[in-house]
């Protein structure tokens, strides 16, 4: 390729070396240094005037020097009057960082743009942006190519027996990757959620005065009558109706003293207001939505309710009870203490609530609310503010925030902390691949694997990821973890030679080529659409 100039960082000079070798060029000369007091220095030592320069630099263990020189290599590069500058950068740094996490956090991802958008790049070519919309921070055209192509083609030519595996998700946040490789494979895939066990609302004083007060008035609201006066009827505190023959008749329970009702084409309804709903869930009631007039003979419980024949009841009876038996045959849970799933007869370590809260709800069991027993509004209240906490003001609470993988990996570090486990999809006698786009720390991915190992029956596990960071041990963990047959990520993060050596479930795939087509296609201003495309015949 003419008038090209592909200059390499230092932190990944092998994957540059495997992209000029397939383009056919070499590496343009430039002098990277250091100078005593850590700042770095940039010479370029080759002419760039009026050329197409792509400057290779990843995400490396040095991150912030591996950031601070690719912006000045791309300014000198500027300065040295280059016709494009495009920013390749297989892994894009502070990827995770794409959104704010607190009111005084930072969205350093748009930071890291802007800084390369005013060094002065053209264009960027990553893979598997951690946040797709990641691409909107940048004022420039972004490539986000993708190794689906590259992962698919490598399970269909190595793994044997593929057509009958399970792609799983390790958290609600990758099903959408999860469930693209599905389809262009044809496989059935499943999903892993951990949430830590809920503990009631305690440690402060207003909280516990606030809980204690909320018990009293439930004992004053069940001495009260509520029974309406003679030929009324209530749909909430303020809409009284009056009905001038007779009350309602009571099916089953249901009467105008425990539930609210309202006139609609001389009919009477259910209400829709949520304290209706949370008493016909609490009390076991089917979700009636209709009552037949007062003329109407109530007949056969709840069919003669619903104006419904026995028969027609019956049936729709028996198949609700076959979905739901359907339904949880794929539905497993376990107990995870210390990231790892243990017997459902293990001690917990969650240490009981009782001596800790100054005044504590009735009823309440192991740190655990029970609402049984309270009135609807109550409980429905409890349910809320179990699940508030003050220290997450954006919205949600810490067990929304757990479906994060660096949240779930501070969980499994805590040793007070017990998590349940859920796994959705038969997985029993299978192939499972555990797909996300990146590992970093293996906490998540060992108990995935040993979930779908130890609870779901699985044959063999491969945990597949594109971006290999392996922070601290995890890839030593990993490799240990009986429940885990193959560990397989592309090159596009740098990984020591030792540990790969030292590694015998890694497996590393090579985007050298992907990288050196999305250069030669902007070069000659071509399409990259083939490059998102699956060629598995």
């Amino acid at each position: 390729m003419r008038r090209v100039k592909i200059f390499s960082g230092s932190s990944h000079p092998f994957l540059v070396e495997a992209i000029c070798e397939r383009l056919g060029a070499s590496k343009a000369k430039v002098d990277l240094k250091k100078f005593s007091n850590g700042e770095t220095s940039v010479s370029i030592e080759t002419s760039i005037r009026d050329q197409d320069v792509f400057v290779v630099q990843s995400g490396s263990s040095n991150i912030n020097d591996s950031i601070m020189e690719l912006l000045i290599l791309i300014s000198a590069c500027k300065s040295g009057s280059a016709k494009s500058i495009t920013a390749v950068m297989p892994y894009f740094p502070y990827s995770r960082q794409s959104k704010k996490k607190s009111h005084r956090g930072a969205i350093t991802a748009s930071l890291v743009a802007n800084l390369l958008s005013v060094a002065g790049i053209h264009h960027a070519i990553t893979v598997d942006l951690h946040a797709p919309p990641t691409q909107g921070f940048f004022g420039k055209p972004v490539d986000n190519l993708h190794a689906e192509p590259l992962i698919a083609r490598w399970i269909k030519t190595h793994v044997k027996g593929w057509q009958e595996a399970v792609v799983v998700s390790k958290n609600p946040g990758g099903t959408k990757r999860v469930t693209s490789l599905a389809d262009a494979l044809k496989l059935n895939f499943g999903l892993v959620t951990t949430a830590r066990r809920r503990t009631a609302p305690h440690g402060s004083l207003e909280n516990s005065m606030f809980l204690s007060g909320l018990n009293s008035s439930n004992h004053s609201l069940e001495n009260t009558d509520t029974s309406p006066p003679n030929g009324t009827v209530t749909d909430g505190p303020r809409s009284p109706h009056r009905h001038p023959q007779r009350s309602p008749p009571q099916a089953n329970g249901i009467g105008p003293t425990s539930v609210p009702y309202r006139h609609l084409n001389n009919n009477r309804e259910l209400g829709s207001s949520p304290l209706t709903q949370s008493t016909r869930l609490e009390s076991g009631s089917p979700p009636t939505t209709r009552l037949p007039p007062y003329n109407e003979p109530v007949t056969n419980g709840y069919a003669g309710a619903l104006g419904l024949d026995e028969e027609k009841a019956e049936d729709e009876d028996d198949s609700g009870d076959e979905y739901t038996d359907e339904r949880a045959r794929d539905v497993i849970t376990g107990r995870l203490i210390h990231g790892h799933i243990v017997d459902d007869d293990a001690p917990s370590p969650i240490p009981s609530t009782m001596s800790n809260s100054i005044a504590t709800l009735p009823g309440e069991v192991m740190g655990h609310p029970q609402t049984d027993g309270l009135d609807p509004m109550t409980s429905s209240f409890m349910s809320t503010t179990s699940a508030f906490q003050p220290d997450h003001g954006l919205g949600g609470s810490v067990h929304d925030a757990a479906g994060q993988s660096d949240d779930e990996e501070a969980g499994f570090k805590n040793p007070e902390l017990e998590h349940t486990i859920t796994l959705v999809g038969n997985v029993r006698g299978k192939i499972v691949f555990i797909i996300d786009d990146l590992i970093d720390q293996c906490g998540s991915w060992i108990a995935a694997a040993e979930t779908v190992v130890k609870r779901g029956d699985a044959r063999k596990v491969y945990c597949i990821a594109t971006h290999g960071i392996f922070g601290d041990d995890s890839l030593e963990q990993m490799e240990a973890c009986d429940c885990i047959d193959h560990i397989v990520v592309t090159n596009t993060y740098p990984i020591a030679a030792e540990r790969v050596k030292a590694s015998r479930k890694l497996v590393i795939l090579d985007v050298s080529n992907l990288l050196s087509e999305a250069i030669r296609r902007n070069h000659y201003g071509e399409s990259i659409s083939a490059l998102f495309q699956h060629y598995l015949d």
